[in-house]
Parts: C-alpha cells; sequence; structure tokens
C-alpha cells in the first residue's frame, strides 16, 4: 500500500484529468458520450495504484464537481450515471467464475444504468425531445436503440480490457523505472 501523499496526489492529478476531459464534452458536443468513457478510463489508474475505494472517492469528487464545471450537463449525468462508476465496478465482476455469468451482469449492469439515465433525463430535467425522437422512429425504436447501445458497450467493456492491459504492460513499468 503506497503513502497518504501519493494516494492524494495521483487521486487530485487523475480527478483533474478527467474533469478536463468532462470539461470538453462541453466544448466539442459531438463527443459528449465518447469524453465521460475517456474520463472513465482514467479512473482505473487509481484502482490499478492504488484501491477501488480510493477509485470511488475519486469518481464521487469528479462526479460533483463535473456539474458545476461542465457546459453538458447530459455528459455529466452519463458520466455520474454509467461511466464513471462501471469501470471501478468491472473489477469486481472480473472476478466472477463464469465469463457467461461475467457477460449478464455487466450487461444488467449497463442496461439498468442507461435506463435510469434516460428516465432522468426525460422526466426529471425535462428533455422530451428525446421521446419524439422515439416516435419517430417507431413502435420498437426504444428497443432498437437499446440494443445497438448494448453492441456499443460491448465494445466499450472490450476497450476497457485494451487499456487496462496497455497501461499493465506499457505505462506502469515506464513509472516504476523512474522511482
Amino acid at each position: 500500500m503506497r503513502d497518504i501523499s501519493y494516494r492524494v496526489a495521483l487521486g487530485g492529478i487523475v480527478a483533474a484529468l478527467c474533469l478536463v476531459t468532462m470539461f470538453l464534452a462541453g466544448v466539442i458536443p459531438v463527443l459528449f458520450l465518447v469524453l465521460p468513457g475517456i474520463a472513465g478510463i482514467l479512473l482505473m489508474i487509481i484502482v490499478a495504484e492504488v484501491s477501488i475505494g480510493w477509485a470511488f472517492l475519486t469518481y464521487l469528487a469528479v462526479s460533483l464537481l463535473s456539474l458545476f464545471i461542465t457546459f453538458d450537463k447530459e455528459a455529466a449525468l452519463i458520466f455520474i450515471m454509467f461511466f464513471g462508476h462501471y469501470p471501478i465496478l468491472r473489477f469486481y465482476i472480473q472476478k466472477l467464475p463464469l465469463k457467461a455469468l461475467r457477460l449478464v451482469v455487466k450487461l444488467a449492469i449497463f442496461n439498468l444504468c442507461i435506463l435510469a439515465y434516460f428516465y432522468v433525463t426525460v422526466y426529471i430535467l425535462g428533455l422530451t425531445e428525446i421521446l419524439e425522437e422515439f416516435d419517430e422512429i417507431g413502435k420498437y425504436g426504444g428497443y432498437i436503440m437499446l440494443g445497438v447501445s448494448d453492441l456499443v458497450f460491448l465494445l466499450y467493456d472490450f476497450d476497457l480490457d485494451f487499456m487496462y492491459a496497455l497501461y499493465n504492460k506499457r505505462l506502469m513499468p515506464k513509472f516504476r523505472k523512474r522511482r
């Protein structure tokens, strides 16, 4: 276990990088889903270097600050409701023995988070334009969108594997040499 100053410094640096990424979501609106995903990937560094508990504290700090700093509140909300906590929860999910069970749990968490995001966005924030867009797609438009988003989620989950392996094999050894 590292000393407290290292944990605080690393948490601050990762939180700052996450907040810059979230801020860019307001500056580059086309990337309002990609940039919160990148911010979530950055939280995996805290898990790898310190602990899962410390990563959750960093997630909470970034979530709260992103509500105030980010121009795009939808991006902040999707970070809070999925992209921020999923890369951390994923470390627990990966410990499940069966691969099929891991996949079912991952998809259940994702679908629960996305449906909660949808209901918060539409019914609490009042962005009813989303409902009008679903009417244009047709009767099964919501199901089709959820299926497509599941496929995108599986790609994101694969990307998390790749990024974690990249960090462990390429970046972490370079940082370890410098100490």
